[in-house]
């Protein structure tokens, strides 16, 4: 198969959705459907009883959440399918943006009793400012809910995106039948499996077929039939430009724990959704076509296995072929790398590559010589755009309570921050260690992690701080003025970066106005677009 070919088979996207929507039940059953695993484990109750697949790191097994973005790869229908399974929490959102740069196109799970909720409206902003493709799957079916055509209704306004139904519920509840496929007009009756796929399938090619009424009853048939005359009235026929183009999300339904649904998602999102798209730069626009290999990390893992103190890089390839063994350019060491042992995902279980293409995502071993948004190319100078880490807005300090296990905690605190789910702020004097983040809840993970994964001992201690903004200027002067009157509240972020602590949006307004000729930077991303 041709490098131009492989890369035409790749489909590349990400699954968001409000924490416990289904988004990673719906992970498993697509990695079921396409043969990567051959049994299931049912997420119940917020409560693991077999932990699913793509959630690896312990205090994910024990909370019930997923934490951290998982990769896993399969082959489907002739396409190479790579899933990106995000943390729906939203105290992890960060890396859920970040992980979005990284994908062609987003399925959006959406519980049906619930509809459209917070999270789903966050989440859906970011996949609105790149235009990116989303399909939506309404789950949960088999249990009482919104009415379909309200769901949908719900999603156009809260979403703002049109959508159109390409298959329709048959019932609800303990009344749901199964799912009608619009896009290929048959109908699909499942029998409710949680951990392997029916061979059970009864398939119908015309809706009118009288067979249908003494399979689900008069009552549902003849209901099926009038909703899709009501559908075909009232939304446009699929136009898949306009999907491909973020104006237009198909709609599904389903119960992934229950295997319905799953397979007409799967089956249309491999025939209608985005081969791998380029990415811009800090130079130029790079197409997938190209021949140079180019590719940017947007996670950082460490102890994906914490028996072996491994680290491992995500790495996002754009452009080229990416071959193990080849040297490739670090652009912001400058320094040319090569790499023996690139891997592959299926969440935990990894196997090693020796080629890989644009849409692929490829873990690298890292002895910490990456971080997040760092760019590897054939050797182009250039950057890609567009990762950046945000501004945290709840600020704790990192105590020591066992001096003997200083270095376990140093170790731990610089790793675990390598990999974007905070910030550390070093303020002197005595090198205190602030910790900031988006969300109350990564505290306890790091804390988890740092207990049990490091060895350290160690606790938090909440700061009153409102915001931590990064400062460039270029007027040295002012900028000696203004860290000398803000001692107290001036740190240095892992890459030495000065940062102000402000403790009100009061104090922070204030200091924009008295220092007008330096620049308060609410993301990280300053670090690229200031470049000279």
């Amino acid at each position: 198969m041709s490098d131009k070919e492989e890369v035409a088979k790749r489909r590349t996207f990400g699954i968001i959705s409000h924490p416990d929507a289904g988004k990673t039940t719906l992970t498993e059953k697509l990695l079921l459907f396409g043969g990567a695993i051959q049994t299931a484990g049912a997420v119940k109750n917020n409560k693991i009883k077999k932990t699913a697949t793509s959630d690896f790191m312990e205090i994910e097994k024990q909370r019930g959440i997923s934490v951290a973005t998982s990769v896993m790869a399969f082959e489907y229908g002739g396409k190479q399918v790579n899933i990106l399974d995000t943390p729906g929490h939203k105290d992890f959102a960060e890396d859920t943006y970040r992980t979005l740069t990284a994908v062609d196109s987003v399925i959006l799970v959406i519980d049906c009793a619930n509809g459209v909720e917070s999270q789903t409206e966050k989440l859906m902003e970011v996949c609105r400012m790149r235009d990116t493709p989303v399909i939506v799957f309404i789950n949960k079916m088999d249990r009482y809910g919104k009415d379909p055509f309200d769901l949908l209704d719900e999603i156009e306004t809260k979403l703002n995106i049109k959508v159109r139904p390409l298959a329709w519920p048959i019932g609800m509840g303990d009344e749901f039948k199964g799912v009608y496929n619009i896009y290929d007009k048959n109908l699909n009756l499942f029998q409710a499996n949680k951990t392997k796929i029916s061979e059970d399938v009864l398939s119908f090619d015309d809706i009118n077929d009288p067979s249908l009424n003494t399979i689900v009853g008069d009552k549902f048939a003849n209901e099926l039939r009038e909703e899709l005359e009501l559908i075909d009235g009232v939304y446009d026929d699929f136009d898949q430009s306009r999907y491909l183009s973020g104006e237009v999300a198909p709609v599904f339904f389903g119960s992934a724990v229950n295997n319905f649904g799953v397979k007409e998602l799967l089956d249309t999102f491999i025939r209608i959704s985005p081969s791998p798209k380029g990415r811009q730069t800090d130079q130029r626009f790079v197409e997938p076509s190209e021949s140079k290999f180019s590719g940017f990390v947007f996670k950082i893992h460490a102890n994906l296995d914490p028996n072996h103190r491994d680290r491992i890089a995500f790495l996002r390839i754009v452009s080229g072929k990416f071959e193990r063994n080849t040297f490739y350019k670090h652009v912001r060491h400058d320094k040319k790398i090569k790499f023996p042992n690139p891997t592959s995902f299926m969440a935990r279980d990894k196997s090693l590559i020796d080629e890989a293409f644009p849409g692929d995502v490829i873990g690298l071993y890292d002895t910490g010589t990456f971080k997040i948004g760092d760019t590897l190319t054939a050797g182009e100078d250039m950057t890609f755009t567009g990762i950046p880490s945000f501004s945290p807005e709840i600020f704790q300090e990192l105590q020591n309570n066992d001096p003997m296990k200083s270095k376990q905690l140093d170790k731990g605190i610089r790793q675990l921050m390598d990999e974007g789910v905070a910030q550390l702020f070093i303020q002197e004097p005595g090198s205190r260690k602030i910790v900031g983040t988006v969300g109350q809840l990564q505290f306890d993970v790091i804390l988890h992690r740092l207990t049990h994964e490091y060895g350290a001992s160690c606790s938090f201690t909440p700061l009153g701080y409102h915001k931590a903004c990064w400062l460039t200027s270029t007027n040295q002067d002012q900028l000696k003025d203004f860290l000398r009157a803000k001692t107290g509240n001036i740190a240095k972020d892992k890459d030495d970066n000065l940062v102000f602590l402000a403790e009100t949006p009061f104090l922070l307004q204030m200091a924009e106005r008295d220092y007008p000729e330096i620049k308060f930077h609410k993301t990280s991303e300053f670090k690229v677009l200031d470049k000279p």
